[in-house]
């Protein structure tokens, strides 16, 4: 009798439902037992394919802001100049295309948990950057950053706000941090 082949896709379930858990109940209630749930897996899976937790959320995040990331270019696609880049980037923090519900919510919990694991740390400088090099195709390398900057706190006073800013006012904004003539 042969024996049937592991689930090629058990490990990717398990990355998965890691930020679906997360997103759901908040870093501090995730547990190995919760992922296995939500992923449909045996708890012992998850000590096969991870070394532990703190592995496990390093490449759940790091797959998160890769996906990120890709959203972000994908979102830029078509943009031929600096006015078109404010244009996007206005776009982008007064919608939510990218920086939906489910994204942000996983956006706090990684904030919250790099500062107590310098693993999550790298991975989230590594998509800063990768979010600064994107602008950098329009804009010099310290306006990119403070664009980028801009970007992620805006878009958190954008959810939060009880009387968020209009496209005009935060149009206005990105340019001039982009050092439009307004």
């Amino acid at each position: 009798m042969s024996r049937r082949p592991n689930d090629p896709l058990r490990r990717e379930r398990i990355l998965q439902a890691t930020l679906e858990t997360i997103a759901e109940h908040g870093i501090d209630a995730v547990t190995h037992r919760k992922i296995a749930t939500c992923a449909g897996v045996p708890l012992g899976s998850m000590t096969y394919y991870f070394e532990g937790m703190d592995s496990l959320l390093e490449e759940a995040f790091t797959r998160f802001t890769c996906d990120m990331s890709q959203q972000y270019c994908d979102f830029f696609a078509g943009v031929t100049g600096p006015e078109m880049a404010c244009e996007s980037i206005t776009t982008l923090i007064h919608s939510s295309e990218v920086t939906t519900p489910h994204n942000m919510e996983l956006m706090y919990q990684l904030y919250a948990l790099m500062s107590r694991k310098p693993a999550l740390k790298k991975v989230m400088q590594d998509w800063m950057q990768t979010s600064q090099s994107t602008l950098e195709q329009w804009f010099d390398p310290v306006t990119a950053r403070a664009l980028d900057a801009f970007i992620e706190g805006m878009t958190l006073h954008f959810v939060t706000d009880r009387q968020p800013l209009s496209r005009d006012d935060i149009r206005r904004m990105v340019g001039r941090i982009a050092g439009e003539n307004c």
